[in-house]
């Protein structure tokens, strides 16, 4: 952050330069991203008092917090222009005109200073608080003929214990707003204020019920401007405690989320009716820039974590030989698999995870994103540290998650379906795959490599980290199988770990909380539109369900191994590798959510395009962020290798199936 005097500001505002400083000995943060008909303010959530002054000062730390806004620059933090009191406002009052602005002696009916202020103290006070109306003025001036109008968001906080009568979560006063000029866009952010759900409160946004917006602030911009409007908002304290200051983080984060959502979509409806762009959308309110805060935070993330591929340290490394030695001894001996040593000091790992400057972004959406991936590799590390122990299964449901009821239910269906259809094909070896898949992969221009590997349970899996894709040595596959594995490794998990590194910003690469769900239902939804799915695959995709049903409830490999060939009628080694998937590291969970993932995929695909999930190793819990940083310009817009909007498959039987799955 830069330190700048006014005039230094105010030459960069005239030239629109961005920049983010403290200004008039810090007494105010102005931060410029982008240029944008929005503006936001924070006018009371200062603290500071200058030293000179504190030897008189009279009330406590908690008296003067009381009636600051402490936090209102967190609900604005989101967005491209902002600007933020430092100071008390017990020091001077940006929001009264400037000879009112320092109180003489008292303040709230409680005695502030232990003498009156001097004619000098005064002066410095009304020195800053002019410095904050020249810059105000400065940006709106360039806003406007930029733009041609220009909204500012005001927000204050309020006491609501002292209330007798129920008061409103969100106050708009708008006693000094033009209503008949402005009055929809007063109208439409009430509206998008009631949207906001906060945990454990009620939530009711109204317009002059509490407060009319009599303050200073609108009064000033009001006789300087004609095409800005101001509105002045009231947040009730619900996210702290207002007596002692303590804030509740959950309420706060719920609120900046909500704040978000609705601001940028009343601005959007804003400039929709007074501005130049006509289809503004929400998106395009934000900044399209990409902060230093999250670049820095992202390339930390991916320097700490991009080494940690989960198959990698769970795929046993004598697969060959315990499949060899299981299947050649009757079967009764379960076998006993070795894997690769984890390279990571987990204590170490867990935490610098935890000192990552998450704190330090300011885009709310962004910054849980973020929240969200270094939790879940908290989980992950615990999962990788316990590869052949008996608190691996623990850590896979903590992870993963188990199959529900319904899940286990709709496996059941899909086992339950007829056989009787199914025709023999010929099967093709390792090395047949192989060249097919080059081909597809050119086909696509896909610059990844294809390799042969013995280490691997599944038929082709991809390796993020190095774009390969590897294929199982001992594999057979139909001429189907071929074409829905191009589908489903290529068309989806190649194509999002190749797109992953087009981003500047890598956590796409390491992937987001819920990724294995998300990727592995698109991937399947893949080989449905592209008509390739069968009832078949279905059905072995339902196996793998049951399996893990089956591991969770005994946790014996043989017995599991014997389940499923006596009651499914399985082959020798599909049950093998079956069993050995979820087996795999001590009881390994994640297999139960390919059906789950493509049928929630499915779900989501019949109301909505799902292109920006294709922007990397993406999960359905970021999906409205992913969209909105695609929109902004912050990520690159995917673009699918075919069509994946939905679509009957042609085939009815399977249609029926497939939308029968619950």
């Amino acid at each position: 952050m830069l330190t700048l005097s006014e005039q230094e500001c105010i030459a960069k505002i005239r030239k629109q330069e961005c920049f983010h400083a403290e200004v008039a000995d810090g007494s105010f943060i102005i931060k410029i991203e982008e240029y944008s008909p929005i503006i936001c303010a924070a006018i009371h959530n200062g603290h500071k008092l200058r030293k000179e002054l504190e030897k008189s000062f009279l009330l406590s730390k908690e008296e003067r917090f009381f009636e600051e806004d402490p936090y209102t620059d967190e609900l604005i933090s989101s967005f491209p222009i902002q600007l933020i009191g430092n100071d008390s406002r017990f020091e001077y009052d940006l929001n009264r005109a400037k000879t009112l602005s320092t109180y003489f002696k008292t303040a709230w009916n409680k005695q502030v200073w232990q003498k009156p202020l001097t004619p000098k103290q005064r002066s410095i006070s009304h020195a800053k608080h002019q410095a904050f109306y020249h810059v105000l003025e400065a940006i709106i001036t360039v806003v406007e003929q930029e733009f041609r109008n220009a909204i500012v968001f005001d927000i204050h906080s309020y006491n609501y214990k002292r209330i007798e009568k129920d008061s409103p979560t969100f106050n708009i006063g708008a006693g000094q707003i033009d209503v008949e000029r402005w009055g929809n866009i007063v109208s439409q952010f009430e509206r998008q204020l009631n949207k906001i759900i906060l945990p454990n409160l009620d939530v009711r946004a109204a317009t002059d019920e509490v407060f009319h917006g009599r303050g200073y602030l609108i009064s000033h911009v009001n006789a300087h401007f004609d095409n800005t409007l101001v509105l002045p908002t009231e947040v009730k304290k619900v996210f702290m405690d207002e007596s002692t200051g303590e804030v509740y983080p959950l309420v706060l984060e719920e609120l900046k989320t909500g704040f978000k959502d609705a601001i940028s979509e009343t601005a959007a409806f804003f400039v929709r009716r007074y501005g130049k762009k006509k289809r503004t959308q929400k998106a395009d309110i934000l900044s399209s820039n990409i902060s230093p805060e999250i670049i820095t935070l992202d390339k930390k993330l991916f320097s700490l974590c991009k080494n940690i591929e989960t198959l990698n340290f769970i795929n046993p490394i004598n697969l060959g030989a315990e499949r060899t030695r299981f299947l050649k001894r009757n079967s009764y001996i379960a076998p006993s698999f070795n894997y690769k040593q984890l390279n990571i000091n987990p204590y170490q790992f867990r935490e610098n995870l935890y000192k990552l400057p998450v704190d330090n972004v300011n885009d709310v959406g962004i910054q849980q994103l973020y929240r969200h991936v270094v939790d879940n590799l908290a989980c992950k590390i615990d999962l990788l540290t316990s590869v052949g122990t008996e608190d691996f299964m623990y850590n896979s449901l903590k992870y993963y998650g188990e199959p529900s009821k319904t899940d286990i239910a709709n496996a059941r269906f899909l086992l339950h379906l007829n056989d009787d259809e199914f025709e023999e094909e010929a099967l093709l070896s390792a090395e047949h795959a192989i060249d097919y898949f080059k081909y597809q992969a050119n086909e696509w221009g896909l610059n990844c490599r294809i390799e042969k590997s013995s280490k691997i349970v599944a038929k082709a899996m991809v390796n993020n980290e190095k774009a390969l894709l590897l294929i199982n040595k001992d594999a057979l596959f139909t001429e189907k199988e071929l074409h829905a594995f191009a589908y489903h490794e290529l068309g989806i998990h190649m194509l999002t770990t190749l797109n992953a590194k087009k981003h500047q910003l890598k956590v796409f690469s390491l992937g987001l909380t819920g990724n294995t769900h998300t990727q592995e239902g698109i991937a399947l939804y893949s080989e449905y539109c592209s008509g390739s799915l069968t009832i078949e695959r279905l059905k072995t995709i339902a196996l793998r369900v049951i399996a893990v049903h089956y591991m969770l409830k005994h946790g014996d490999f043989v017995k599991t191994y014997h389940a499923l060939m006596n009651e499914f009628e399985l082959d020798k080694q599909v049950a093998f590798t079956i069993t050995t998937r979820v087996y795999r590291g001590g009881g390994f969970t994640k297999d139960y959510l390919y059906l789950k993932g493509f049928r929630d995929i499915l779900t989501i695909a019949k109301g909505q395009m799902i292109d920006n999930l294709l922007v990397g190793k993406t999960g359905l819990l970021d999906f409205d962020v992913i969209s909105e940083m695609v929109e902004r310009g912050l990520l690159n817009k995917p673009e699918p290798l075919f069509d994946i909007s939905y679509t009957s498959s042609g085939d009815k039987v399977l249609d029926y199936i497939v939308n029968s799955i619950k």
